[in-house]
């Protein structure tokens, strides 16, 4: 254990004392959140970031050290664990590399090496191996065994040359070499499969493609891989492009490393033979097979990170808050589904209007709404920005002209998974006689309210945030998307009285069946008052009361202090504080010149420390404090409602739907997502979108080009940037996009100059893939 904290310390730039403590913790059930605002004073403040890491890490290093002792043990039964191959596999620190030590003792069905040396062809191999000067054709008559099935000298040869291609492909140093070159100089080529030039017309700018492996981001790894999986490209990995034969290279390294004689010994030809074949036949399918897969598992990471924070943004996206909203699902033939929630996200209403073609009942759809919004005095509608939104926004634009005593407020909203949540069990359960397509506009109509509430009942995976999402391991996705969903509800905190099943689920030390249980008292026995009364729960025990009251808050409950976000175990603090000045809580709570005036060390004791004192005095100022954004939203521009409205120069506000590694993805209520360059975001250098704008931002953007018919959108964000405003032609299908040079060269933009706009209008396969892959209701 010791190993494996040290190790942490240094990769987390921690003390091996901190990461302990926290793997003491972990391990007795505390959760990351619980950890990372309750027990600073025992970690010494290592925040969640760092905990999820050491989480993660954790279970990886655990599980070498099991696999170390494994391995460590299997050679010992076999009587071949020497001091130095012990001393090897006690310093590898990757599982990689202690599969590579253990490969020449690790049993495996018999093979062709395995096979001569039962045949009696070691000694031959050897001598061959250890005197290139001996006659490799003199040397192998003395082999010839018929009864071995070695007939001649042919086939002795052939057994020798077997044996050692397979002792080279278990030479984890050898290995060790390989990797470290093939890392540094290795380049992945993609070529196209012939006769697939129609069919993967998409991936066309990588039907002759090369790459430097260490450079290579992950979102052209994953388009790659995935037209190799769909039979369009054919990949491999060059060890040294530099070299016109990178194959003879690789076997002359193999040749080094054993110092043998491959020009001048009679036995030079043959050992240049075994060392080709060795190369061809184990090394180098093997090192292929490994590279090809540690950049899909790069790539992965990559993706699984592009997606975690996409999701982290969208769902602290700012809350309209607790106010009465219709929620709109737009539609054309089937209708517009309307559903009116209150403040609390109960359902009041709920009607099917018909303002669209082919019925065309525009102004009877306009009375429907303004009897609903006056009957149930609505402040928001929520409409849903699938199809016919820009047609319903219209429609209710109106009704808020004609209208304007209502005070009303229109806000276009994502709908990506709101038919997820509709078809749910939850949602049946919630609503098991209303119509799945109304369920749609109700959650709709709760996601503008608060999306954080309403997201955490949809699978994460289904909100549509992801990159190429559907192309890396499920399982580290999914477990990546619950620690940011866990980590999002507990930073927010979540209101007792009135939080879904879905939402207590994701509360720190809560399961779906505490939640719900916790529901079903709340339905027997009316509203908590205070947070104790959770400890009267059914199967709510003392740890999971630990873990998870302090992101549980009470409104207008009998203590005050459970509206806050200070722990129930911390309430001595605040009563200590409060009698040192001689006041009561109602008094502390928000009085700001005096909290300011505290120091926290005369507070502390030997349960509460500096930061825990700390963080108390903060909440007190500010008790149940949301850390999300003020509410904004964007103005859609009139007019401009189809991408064919779009005119190059046009300058119009839009929302952030999505980040990617290559740029921004901006929904402007044209019905398609357009697509800010990396190198068009602004005018200095970055090497992530995110450095300045995330999923829910509100942006400016100009229109650089269009082509309608592929539906591809280019904008920039740089918005003092010429455009060319001709009646110019989108870039032909055929015709591959240039390099930015100045996100090439990572130099800032000169005065203006005409940018490149082949990245921008999507033309990389990459982006083209990314967009068509994208989640819509």
């Amino acid at each position: 254990m010791s190993n494996i904290s040290a190790r942490l310390a240094t990769e987390l730039n921690a003390q091996e004392q901190q990461v302990i403590a926290a793997t003491k913790l972990l391990d007795e059930g505390a959760t990351v959140p619980f950890i990372a605002r309750y027990r600073k004073e025992v970690t010494g403040g290592l925040d969640d970031t760092q905990l999820r890491l050491l989480e993660q890490r954790l279970s990886y290093l655990r599980e070498l050290e099991e696999r170390r002792a494994f391995i460590l043990a299997t050679i010992k039964t076999q009587n071949k664990l020497s001091a130095s191959l012990e001393a090897d596999i006690n310093r590898a620190d990757s599982k990689t590399e202690l599969e590579d030590l253990y490969l020449p003792y690790k049993p495996k069905r018999r093979t062709k090496g395995q096979i001569a040396i039962e045949a009696g062809l070691e000694p031959l191999a050897d001598a061959l191996f250890n005197d290139a000067s001996l006659d490799p054709e003199q040397q192998s008559k003395q082999f010839i065994n018929p009864q071995a099935s070695i007939a001649d000298t042919k086939s002795a040869l052939e057994g020798a040359k077997f044996i050692l291609m397979e002792r080279f492909a278990e030479d984890a140093k050898l290995l060790a070499k390989f990797r470290r070159h093939i890392s540094q100089h290795g380049q992945i080529e993609a070529s196209l499969i012939k006769g697939q030039e129609q069919t993967g017309a998409k991936y066309r700018d990588y039907f002759e493609h090369q790459e430097a492996l260490k450079k290579i981001p992950s979102h052209r790894a994953l388009a790659m891989l995935r037209a190799r999986n769909e039979g369009i490209l054919q990949l491999s990995i060059n060890p040294e492009p530099s070299v016109e034969n990178p194959a003879h290279m690789c076997a002359i390294m193999i040749a080094d490393h054993y110092r043998l004689d491959i020009k001048n010994q009679v036995a030079s030809p043959w050992l240049l033979t075994v060392v080709q074949w060795a190369w061809k036949v184990k090394l180098g399918l093997h090192l292929e097979n490994e590279f090809l897969a540690a950049m899909r598992e790069k790539a992965e990471t990559g993706a699984i990170d592009v997606f975690a924070k996409n999701l982290k943004d969208l769902l602290m996206a700012a809350p309209a808050g607790p106010r009465t909203t219709l929620g709109l699902d737009p539609g054309l033939r089937t209708g517009c589904k309307l559903a009116v929630v209150d403040s609390t996200g109960k359902l009041l209403a709920s009607q099917t209007i018909f303002p669209h073609a082919p019925q065309n009942h525009w102004d009877k759809s306009i009375r429907t709404l303004e009897q609903l919004c006056r009957q149930h005095k609505v402040e928001l509608i929520a409409i849903g920005n699938g199809t016919a939104s820009r047609e319903s926004d219209k429609l209710v634009a109106e009704l808020i002209k004609a209208n304007s005593e209502l005070k009303l407020n229109k806000i276009m909203v994502s709908e990506a998974g709101a038919s997820v949540y509709s078809a749910s069990e939850f949602a049946a359960n919630e609503f098991p006689d209303l119509d799945v397509s109304i369920r749609g506009a109700v959650s709709i109509a709760r996601r503008l309210q608060d999306p954080l509430a309403e997201l955490v009942k949809i699978e994460p995976k289904s909100i549509g945030v992801g990159q190429y999402q559907h192309d890396v391991s499920q399982s580290q996705l999914g477990q990546s998307l619950i620690s940011v969903v866990e980590d999002c509800v507990n930073l927010v905190g979540v209101d007792l009285n009135m939080a879904s099943v879905p939402l207590l689920t994701r509360v720190s030390g809560l399961n779906k069946t505490l939640a719900q249980n916790i529901v079903n008292y709340r339905d027997a026995n009316g509203s908590f008052t205070k947070r104790s009364q959770l400890k009267k729960v059914e199967r709510l025990g003392p740890k999971a009361f630990e873990q998870a009251a302090g992101f549980l808050k009470i409104s207008n409950g009998s203590d005050l202090l459970d509206s806050s976000s200070v722990h129930p175990e911390a309430y001595p603090v605040v009563k200590r504080i409060c009698e040192q000045n001689s006041l009561d809580v109602s008094s502390l709570i928000g009085n700001s010149d005096l909290l300011n005036k505290l120091v926290a060390n005369d507070y502390i004791d030997d349960k509460f420390g500096l930061p825990t004192v700390t963080d108390i005095i903060s909440e007190l100022d500010k008790p149940g404090r949301d850390p999300r954004p003020e509410f904004k939203t964007a103005e859609f521009k009139a007019g401009v409602e189809k991408i064919s409205d779009l005119q190059p120069g046009m300058i119009l506000e839009g929302v952030v739907s999505n980040v990617a590694n290559f740029g921004a993805f901006v929904d402007v209520g044209v019905h398609q997502d357009g697509l800010v360059h990396i190198s068009a975001i602004t005018n200095k250098f970055i090497s992530d979108p995110r450095e300045v704008v995330k999923a829910g931002d509100i942006v400016k953007v100009k229109v650089v080009e269009v082509d309608a018919p592929r539906k591809r959108i280019s904008f920039t964000m740089r918005l003092d940037d010429d455009i060319d405003t001709s009646n110019k032609a989108a870039p032909a299908a055929n015709q591959k996009p240039q390099n930015n040079s100045r996100s090439n060269n990572h130099q800032p933009r000169a005065a203006k100059p005409k940018r490149d706009t082949g990245n921008a209008l999507m033309g990389n396969a990459f982006a083209d893939a990314f967009a068509n892959a994208k989640v819509k209701k």
